[in-house]
């Protein structure tokens, strides 16, 4: 099993960044891959960006493709999530996701586990 715990949320203006981190504890944490997610009030939890465990490939919504940057530190067991020209739309509850699965997935359904969220608030 492994905890997850993302901090770096917070209120910023239209066009500003924000980046996220996800430090991950309990299991070898290059063993899983990662992805972020995301959930707005009175919306589901829709895909935002995820990893392999290598860092070499990743996926991203279309959404946020050219706008945010995953990353990942294997040495430091922590996920990235460089978030630059932030609309109003990207205002949510971000959420860091881990499992064993060796293939991307954009289902929140495939992993097996889940922080606790940080909020991001983009003001117009």
């Amino acid at each position: 099993q492994v905890q997850l715990v993302e901090s770096g949320g917070g209120l910023v203006q239209a066009g500003g960044s924000l980046r996220l981190s996800c430090g991950a504890s309990g299991r070898t944490f290059s063993n899983y891959i990662m992805g972020w997610f995301r959930q707005a009030p009175g919306k589901g939890r829709e895909f935002v960006a995820a990893i392999v465990s290598t860092g070499r490939v990743t996926n991203y919504a279309d959404s946020v493709k050219g706008r945010f940057d995953i990353s990942r530190d294997n040495a430091q067991n922590t996920l990235y999530l460089q978030m630059n020209s932030l609309k109003p739309e990207d205002t949510a509850v971000y959420y860091c996701a881990a499992d064993r699965s060796l293939i991307l997935t954009e289902r929140p359904t495939d992993y097996a586990y889940w922080g606790q969220g940080t909020q991001v608030t983009v003001s117009s």
